[in-house]
């Protein structure tokens, strides 16, 4: 891979290119983004190789394109791109929905969709911006990856590669999939992370509330510092299976309100100790 061409160069887009520099891969990396500073701001941190706001000049024998922009700008981006793309361009994403992206992916790139391999680093921060890149981000986390029947094998090889060489597990599972189990593991708990923290803050004594939090609401809110651009697309693109997941939790939260109603306090426990076992089983298996 000579060229790779990276649109937006933050936080993801912008650890993938160290990851790969780290490596040691001999690529050419050149970044895209929306703003100037953006770009400088990579640029003078050493991310990038090259920064170019000529689009065409940008994807001009680019080997791959990895869109690292919020997913609503897909459809944009690509449509901007495809007059300009060569047959042996590869084209993959790192966005956290994959349903709506592979749809945008076929409609826009035509012939060329067989090129395109959509791709979930699961891995991030609550930190956004080229600043917060790093080079072993990827290091032992797992990216998901979501080829269609019409998808390229060469294009496949590639994009396992670049996560491969970032030190990152890739696993294949369709599109459908990956936003169900996401919306359950991720996307529930960052929209109740977020609407915990609004919550305390629209009320009168919000002042009072936050100076008292300590590190349970800490661990339990850190995510709702994360990018609101970014989530705001992901809860939209991913909606139906958002809706799903919020019914599931609204009746989980329904039983335990009933609990407490009856003061049933066996009832409580075994719910608290059923999901403590769960919970530490699942912290163990990552350690």
């Amino acid at each position: 891979m000579k060229k790779l061409v990276i649109f937006g160069v933050g936080l993801i887009g912008g650890s993938v290119a160290l990851a790969l520099k780290k490596a040691g891969v001999d690529t050419r990396i050149v970044g895209v983004c929306r703003t100037r500073y953006s770009l400088d701001e990579a640029l003078s941190l050493g991310i990038i190789d090259e920064a170019e706001s000529d689009l065409q000049m940008a994807v001009s024998d680019a080997d791959m394109i990895m869109l690292a922009a919020p997913v609503a700008q897909t459809t944009k981006i690509l449509t901007s791109i495809q007059p300009f793309l060569s047959q042996h361009t590869v084209i993959t994403d790192a966005g956290s929905t994959k349903t709506d992206v592979i749809a945008s992916a076929k409609a826009v790139l035509g012939d060329q969709f067989n090129q395109f391999v959509g791709g979930h680093p699961i891995a991030g921060a609550e930190k956004s911006g080229a600043a917060a890149a790093l080079a072993d981000l990827f290091v032992g986390k797992n990216v998901v990856i979501t080829p269609t029947a019409d998808t390229n094998a060469n294009a496949i090889t590639a994009v396992n590669d670049l996560w491969r060489n970032c030190g990152a597990n890739v696993s294949t599972m369709s599109a459908e999939q990956h936003d169900a189990i996401f919306a359950a593991v991720s996307h529930l708990p960052h929209l109740l992370a977020f609407a915990l923290v609004d919550d305390i803050a629209s009320r009168p004594n919000a002042a009072q509330l936050f100076s008292f939090a300590a590190s349970g609401f800490r661990d339990f809110t850190r995510i709702a510092g994360s990018h609101p651009e970014m989530w705001r697309d992901i809860s939209i693109a991913n909606k139906q299976a958002l809706l799903n997941e919020i019914t599931a939790y609204e009746s989980e939260l329904a039983m335990i309100k009933q609990l407490l109603i009856n003061n049933d306090s066996v009832g409580l426990e075994a719910l608290f100790e059923r999901a403590s076992h769960a919970r530490n089983q699942w912290a163990k298996s990552k350690q």
